[in-house]
């Protein structure tokens, strides 16, 4: 055999190799002669018949092409052999009983000879379903994405808007309407990393009740998981008792006590009570506010049932009943149970909080947030460095003396930790500010306190003057 030979043969054999690793079929067409030859890894992915096939001018392979998008297929391919000699589209095959979805990615270059006569076409065929779908799926959850947040948004706005109208001064209505965002953002948490599959109403009452009057609060109940809408809804109602409890109620004393259990009811659903006993005395409300009215007229809805309040001279009663629907199988996904976050409602003992002459760096890509950080830090009398809104920023402003740090876990997408780790190695304190809900501690692993979004800007001044503090 001519060496000449023996090596396009090789070749040849070295080009099947590679089409096969890379998972591509191929096919020519021979325009003088009029036929196809496709490949047995064509066939496979494309469906049809392998081998030498009759061409009938172009068109025998146009079948394998799903119907309903053959008419943009072909415009394509026209287009770019009349542009270029070159086509690249992406399409459906035809379905086939064993594969009714393919996605095909389809690349032809056109063959002419010296005197530029079109011999023909060589192509490849590549089966591209797994990446479509994802792109679908994708698509879908930014979709789903999109209308979670303009939900939350629409809600974070009637919170707002009902909350004003029931409060008297500025300073009331911030402390009420943060509450009520923690209450959300504490919902969401647990929501998020369940992948949104449900929550669970002890994780509901440990997030609320954890941190609250410790050794004066109870839960119990089944394991029970919650949709989103009803997860929040019985976030927001155990958020509104709580408040009033700590307010006016059985955890405004020493002696009082708070017992939440809940069951499954006969027909579906659940039942879930709350009962104060041990407090001062109890007497109906001269005015409705709206945490009663949160409770009496949107729990209820949200939940499919009815919401009870009783407001008996021993104590507080309130009885969710919601229904069928409010409930989800358990998830696959089911984070721990959150642990108390005293750090994070925990404000300074000793009145108003005095950073005066210290220099605190805040590192904070959300502008909003980190004019709120300054303005509240610069009251209590620090002096501010920064806000840096990029790692660089905070990298560049380590060159000067800091007393203390508020750091943002995540700056567009890049982890603060080379920031923490400088400063950790100076013994400089810093406390994470973070949107995320890392149930493990701190992020990567460091030993500060965690302040979690939405949050007040005065649990950060206080948890900046309790690193300052001196030990003992």
């Amino acid at each position: 055999m001519p060496a000449e030979t023996r090596r396009a043969r090789l070749d040849m054999e070295h080009l099947e190799l590679a089409l096969g690793a890379a998972g591509l079929g191929e096919f020519q067409y021979d325009v003088p002669g009029d036929f196809y030859i496709v490949s047995e890894r064509m066939a496979a992915i494309a469906g049809g018949p392998a081998g030498f096939i009759p061409a009938d001018g172009g068109r025998a392979l146009w079948p394998r092409i799903h119907p309903e998008d053959f008419p943009a297929a072909l415009e394509r391919i026209q287009a770019g052999l009349a542009a270029e000699d070159r086509y690249e589209i992406e399409c459906r095959a035809a379905p086939r009983p064993e594969r009714p979805v393919t996605w095909l990615r389809v690349v032809g270059q056109r063959i002419r000879d010296e005197a530029g006569e079109i011999k023909g076409v060589i192509g490849i065929v590549e089966d591209i379903t797994a990446r479509r779908l994802e792109e679908e799926q994708r698509q879908a959850l930014m979709a789903e994405i999109d209308h979670r947040v303009k939900n939350v948004l629409a809600t974070v706005r009637a919170l707002a808007v009902q909350t004003s109208r029931r409060t008297s001064s500025v300073e009331a209505f911030l402390q009420t309407f943060f509450g009520r965002l923690k209450s959300m953002g504490s919902a969401n948490e647990l929501l998020t990393a369940a992948r949104w599959r449900g929550a669970a109403i002890d994780h509901l009452a440990a997030a609320e009740l954890g941190g609250v009057a410790p050794g004066q609060t109870r839960w119990d109940g089944p394991e029970l998981f919650l949709t989103p809408r009803a997860a929040n809804a019985v976030s927001l109602a155990l958020h509104e008792l709580a408040t009033n409890a700590l307010k006016y109620g059985a955890l405004s004393v020493e002696t009082g006590r708070v017992d939440v259990t809940w069951r499954e009811a006969p027909g579906g659903g659940f039942v879930l009570d709350w009962v104060e006993s041990g407090g001062p005395v109890v007497a109906p409300p001269e005015h409705t506010g709206f945490g009663s009215t949160l409770l009496r007229q949107v729990t209820g809805r949200e939940l499919n049932g009815h919401t009870g309040l009783e407001f008996r001279p021993n104590g507080v009663r309130a009885r969710l009943e919601a229904g069928p629907s409010a409930l989800v199988a358990r998830p696959e996904t089911v984070p721990e149970a959150p642990q108390p976050r005293t750090a994070e409602t925990a404000l300074a003992a000793g009145g108003p909080v005095d950073l005066t002459g210290k220099r605190i760096l805040i590192v904070e890509d959300a502008v909003l947030l980190a004019m709120e950080l300054e303005t509240g830090l610069s009251e209590a009398g620090a002096q501010v460095l920064g806000p840096a809104y990029e790692l660089e920023e905070a990298l560049a402003l380590l060159d000067q003396p800091v007393d203390a740090a508020v750091l943002d876990a995540n700056l567009n997408g890049l982890s603060v930790g080379p920031v923490a780790e400088i400063l950790a190695g100076r013994g400089v304190p810093f406390v994470f500010a973070t949107g995320y809900g890392e149930a493990g501690g701190a992020p990567n692993g460091f030993d500060a306190p965690i302040i979690r979004k939405p949050y007040d800007v005065t649990q950060v001044t206080a948890a900046v003057s309790d690193l300052l503090r001196p030990a003992g």
